[in-house]
């Protein structure tokens, strides 16, 4: 029998669900980067959508976010109010509790609202992790 959801949808669905895989190499600092330029939730006063660019950077220990999970996870955001500071930080503590990173900074960089741009940059750092000196390079 023929399903009147369009194709994919059942698998397609906003989601608060992460899935995380085996980081490659445990035994190195690297760094991850991701930008997702479409999120959207909604302003808590009026309703309207609010439109940001994540970027997410972080250093990986044992675990990796796998990318459509997130892609899902992010879509969860699009029908809730929220401001910007307190969506941003759970975005933030979502992402940490699931990967247990040594280091992970995420930036919400939202469009015009009023006449104001709002940047939240929020960070999570394991209590045992310094980052390596940068290497000058000539």
């Amino acid at each position: 029998m023929a399903s009147s959801e369009p194709l994919g949808s059942q698998i397609n669905r906003p989601s608060s669900e992460l899935e995380t895989f085996p980081n490659p190499a445990p035994e190195r600092d690297y760094t991850i980067r991701m930008q997702i330029p479409e999120f959207t939730c909604l302003c808590p006063r009026t309703g309207q959508p609010d439109f940001a660019t994540l970027e997410l950077e972080y250093v990986p220990e044992r675990l990796c976010v796998e990318l459509k999970s997130l892609k899902l996870y992010i879509w969860s955001f699009r029908e809730q109010g929220a401001f910007h500071e307190a969506v941003t930080n759970e975005i933030l503590d979502r992402l940490a509790g699931a990967l247990s990173p040594r280091f992970m900074r995420l930036t919400a960089r939202f469009n015009v609202r009023g006449g104001i741009y709002t940047t939240v940059v929020a960070e999570h750092r394991a209590a045992d992790w310094s980052p390596n000196a940068p290497v000058p390079l000539p």
